[in-house]
């Protein structure tokens, strides 16, 4: 069985979109678009991104929503189902879908990914998460209190090597801290192994990282920030035998100026929906005091879940150039406030400057 690679772009970095598969996208705000909770929806940002020319798309698995005035992520889809309708969508992106590990058993996963695999045409990728949010996984029952950060951990590193054995082997007999197998089949297998990627920064997700992952998702506080963890997740691999490549996330906010684009973001920025981010961050973990403190003091910037690259195209493809060569990332995963609108303006005035040798040989 072979891995498949993580790339797909000829020229530059890799470039895809995290979809909107909860409802107001990525953006907590009364005053920005708000993305509708529908395949529908997704299935058209699907297709928009591979006529840009972009590489891959994603989703996330979300059980609960955070509230507030725009019921942030009331209403959500399931992603691997969602993202198998979108392989039969598509020809070319590689399809990214993510799974909780503590909801799905390794042999039910390996079922549903060689599903995929099949309906893509060997382009599906796990997004491994270890389920960490106790709120959405206790309202189903499905929460151990029992298991800390460490543990949660261990049965991940546990239920991937079961996993990759069911992918790959014709009976798997397996008695483990976590999980008991007896003579357990999962066939066929997947003529390509399905791309592995997580995200974290403990030193725990480092390493399992390092030792099953072709993909890590990363975040810091700054570029020097990033470019150390990055650093730090491929020489772990390294040592592991191993390569992986990094990505990272970014709001995109495109406008005809700077100055548009600007107002734009200040326009998202002003209807910060207060109390949907606060339920965020308690979620996290963090007492309500200090959640409410962090939103009070900028809840313009709070609206946004990651990083913001805003202005014209030039400037947005100048801020993604130097974002991606100053921290040695692989990839980079863009989040759009209208997915409809801003694919295709992102596909025909900033891709052509991030790649311009895959344009003049598209010409050619």
């Amino acid at each position: 069985m072979t891995t498949t690679d993580a790339t797909t772009s000829t020229s530059g970095p890799e470039l895809g979109i995290f979809l909107p598969i909860g409802n107001g996208g990525w953006i907590m705000s009364e005053t920005a678009p708000h993305p509708q909770a529908t395949y529908e929806y997704n299935r058209k940002a699907a297709i928009l991104a591979e006529e840009a020319g972009l590489d891959f798309i994603m989703s996330m698995g979300k059980w609960r929503g955070y509230g507030g005035t725009t019921d942030h992520w009331g209403r959500t889809l399931e992603s691997v189902s969602m993202m198998s309708g979108l392989a039969e969508a598509t020809s070319r992106v590689k399809i990214w879908a993510t799974i909780h590990t503590n909801l799905f058993n390794p042999a039910i996963a390996a079922k549903m990914y060689t599903t995929m695999q099949q309906i893509s045409g060997g382009r599906a990728g796990m997004n491994i998460v270890v389920g960490a949010y106790a709120q959405e996984f206790s309202q189903m029952g499905l929460w151990d209190e029992s298991l800390d950060h460490a543990a949660r951990y261990r049965y991940t590193e546990e239920w991937t090597s079961v996993l990759e054995r069911l992918w790959s082997e014709d009976s798997v007999t397996h008695h483990g801290e976590f999980f008991d197998l007896e003579d357990c089949q999962s066939r066929p297998h997947p003529v390509v192994r399905p791309t592995l990627i997580s995200a974290g920064r403990s030193p725990a997700g480092v390493d399992f990282q390092a030792r099953h992952c072709d993909g890590s998702f990363l975040t810091a506080d700054d570029l020097p920030g990033l470019r150390k963890v990055s650093d730090q997740v491929k020489e772990a691999a390294a040592a592991n035998g191993r390569s992986i490549k990094t990505y990272s996330m970014c709001t995109v906010v495109l406008g005809e100026t700077d100055a548009e684009a600007e107002a734009k973001r200040r326009e998202y920025g002003r209807g910060a929906d207060i109390d949907a981010i606060v339920n965020m961050k308690t979620s996290w973990g963090l007492p309500l005091d200090k959640a409410m403190s962090m939103t009070a003091a900028a809840p313009e910037d709070e609206a946004f879940q990651t990083a913001v690259v805003h202005g014209s195209p030039e400037t947005v493809s100048e801020r993604i150039s130097e974002l991606v060569e100053e921290t040695g990332i692989d990839g980079l995963m863009m989040i759009f406030p209208d997915y409809h609108a801003d694919l295709p303006v992102f596909g025909e005035t900033v891709l052509p400057l991030l790649r311009p040798a895959a344009v003049l040989e598209g010409v050619a």
